[in-house]
């Protein structure tokens, strides 16, 4: 045998031996990377801000968590929420394990439009699939919104690095597991009418309960903005994080 067809070879079966290694963990594990949170004990809420940082968008959905005898708190972002979502996602971590250090059992996380990417970083980077007990997701642009792409690839000097992370097929975006960890609850709601997140459906993701707002709601006309105050998306949000376990809604709560 040739140096170039052994080296070959052996190159093969390396790649065969690390793919049986994953399986093989996979398989032991069933797929579950760690403990999950106790569904009946809810802890404090983690409210997740969207591109650009505002808090105003949902500080209406907090005050209306607290209404409800929650414990929530809207995150100030890093870099006024422009800055490298790899960043944000460590607020979001650092908030999390301060909630656990002050006791809580858990927190439940509701990510707005980018708030929603920077909590899918958080679960992926820095498990927090072993630290939220529920996540809700609004009209977040998991796989990329065309709007940071044509900014990325138009005007780059005006594109921040959170701008040029939500371009779809960022190296960010594709560095992500494309599903929800196993045992993790989470909904993720969008409205058809988005006229920032485009497509709408950059919003899905596998292994969450998936809804566009029209699915359920036909008439109903929310913009990408309202989200966090539009009294349906309300509801949605409240009954998730509720202790009955999550499912899809098969009627519209207004």
């Amino acid at each position: 045998m040739s140096p170039r067809r052994r080296l070959v070879l052996l190159a093969a079966l390396g790649i065969v031996v690390a793919v049986l290694a994953v399986v093989g963990v996979r398989l032991l594990t069933g797929g579950d990377p760690g403990p999950r949170a106790d569904q009946s004990r809810p802890g404090p809420v983690l409210l997740v801000p969207g591109y650009g940082g505002s808090r105003t968008a949902l500080s209406s959905l907090a005050t209306r968590l607290r209404a409800d005898g929650r414990d929530a708190t809207v995150l100030t972002l890093p870099g006024d929420g422009t800055g490298d979502l790899l960043e944000q996602a460590r607020t979001l971590d650092t908030a999390a394990k301060a909630a656990l250090a002050s006791g809580a059992p858990s927190v439940d996380v509701v990510g707005y439009s980018a708030g929603g990417v920077v909590t899918r970083v958080w679960v992926d980077r820095h498990g927090g699939a072993a630290v939220a007990r529920r996540i809700v997701t609004l009209g977040s642009p998991l796989h990329g919104a065309r709007l940071a792409g044509a900014g990325a690839a138009l005007a780059p000097g005006s594109c921040p690095p959170a701008c040029r992370q939500l371009a779809p097929g960022s190296s960010l975006l594709d560095s992500l597991d494309d599903e929800v960890p196993d045992g993790l609850p989470w909904l993720s709601i969008w409205t058809e009418n988005d006229e920032t997140v485009q497509p709408p459906d950059s919003a899905r993701l596998d292994g969450a309960v998936n809804v566009a707002v029209q699915s359920i709601c036909p008439a109903a006309r929310i913009s990408h903005s309202a989200l966090p105050t539009d009294p349906i998306v309300t509801a949605l949000v409240l009954g998730a994080l509720g202790t009955a376990p999550l499912t899809e809604p098969t009627r519209c709560p207004a």
